[in-house]
């Protein structure tokens, strides 16, 4: 689980990082917005496309990228991370998932 001081929950703070198009890292499983940021410790947030109708199957995504970042991220980095799921994610298996984001964020970190 991650501790709400790492999360970004507000919507203008997703915007901020989201508009800053020179920082992004894009596959058919997900979109990695990145920024720095002047606190001590990394911040993530995490979106799922609302082509995935089922509120249910959205909230169960988000646990499960949840899942993956805490066993991923280094708390210590100063960055802003946004991740946005898209509906390639839902149809790959947990396990190649979890590789393709530590993958990803190992290279930005």
């Amino acid at each position: 689980m991650i501790k709400k001081k790492f999360r970004i929950c507000k919507n203008v703070s997703f915007q901020e990082i989201i508009t800053n198009k020179d920082n992004f890292i894009k596959s058919d499983e997900f979109i990695l917005y990145f920024k720095k940021n002047d606190l001590n410790h990394i911040r993530v947030g995490i979106s799922v496309y609302s082509k995935v109708k089922n509120a249910v199957l959205r909230n169960k995504i988000k646990r499960q990228v949840r899942s993956i970042l805490s066993k991923v991220l280094d708390y210590t980095k100063s960055i802003d991370i946004i991740i946005i799921v898209r509906e390639k994610f839902i149809k790959n298996k947990y396990q190649q998932n979890f590789n393709f984001i530590k993958k990803k964020i190992s290279e930005l970190l």
